[in-house]
């Protein structure tokens, strides 16, 4: 049965700001997280009668935010792996110097700390980095993130076990690297 106009609104009423943070986290970037979050509601829209109610509408607005989010990431990087500067490159450093940062929910003063904890984030495979957005960022139970991703609550706690083992191990590097060079700097 089509979604009726005020079906339609009341969903995205109750499940915008879900949308957009879910699309935020994954981003960083405020202007592609509210297009994606309209792309997220044209396909609800528009997909509306595929929806079997073998989960709720929030899970399948969470499968269809991080599908919409995991694309929009691979899109971006394919472009910028081609083009960056006027320069081919292939190199991970260049697109991560290329990509700008910007969280509302971010103090400004903290805004460095923040990006590289997202960088970090973003580097990791996407079902470790969902996995752990789920339940570390957006604080969803293991039953949650399960039925979100489609897995067992066992695989959703080794995701997120390997995905926080992963951060903390890549983080000590960047933090050893930053003390070094710190620590060089106030010598001289």
């Amino acid at each position: 049965m089509p979604l009726s106009q005020n079906e339609f609104y009341k969903l995205y009423n109750e499940y915008k700001l879900l949308v957009y943070n879910m699309a935020l986290h994954y981003i960083q970037n405020i202007e592609d997280a509210e297009e994606i979050t309209q792309d997220v509601f044209v396909q609800l829209y528009n997909s509306y009668d595929d929806f079997r109610n073998n989960s709720t509408i929030k899970t399948w607005l969470y499968r269809i935010t991080i599908n919409k989010s995991l694309d929009f990431i691979k899109h971006k990087k394919s472009k910028k792996r081609f083009f960056i500067f006027g320069n081919k490159s292939n190199s991970e450093n260049d697109l991560l110097k290329s990509s700008n940062f910007e969280h509302p929910g971010i103090l400004l003063e903290r805004k460095e700390d923040a990006e590289t904890l997202f960088r970090v984030i973003n580097n990791l495979p996407d079902n470790l980095k969902t996995a752990f957005i789920l339940a570390k960022i957006d604080g969803l139970s293991n039953p949650e993130v399960a039925e979100i991703m489609n897995i067992s609550i066992s695989a959703v706690e080794s995701l997120v076990f390997r995905a926080k083992n992963s951060l903390k191990e890549k983080l000590s590097i960047i933090f050893e690297e930053y003390y070094k060079n710190h620590k060089i700097k106030s010598s001289k």
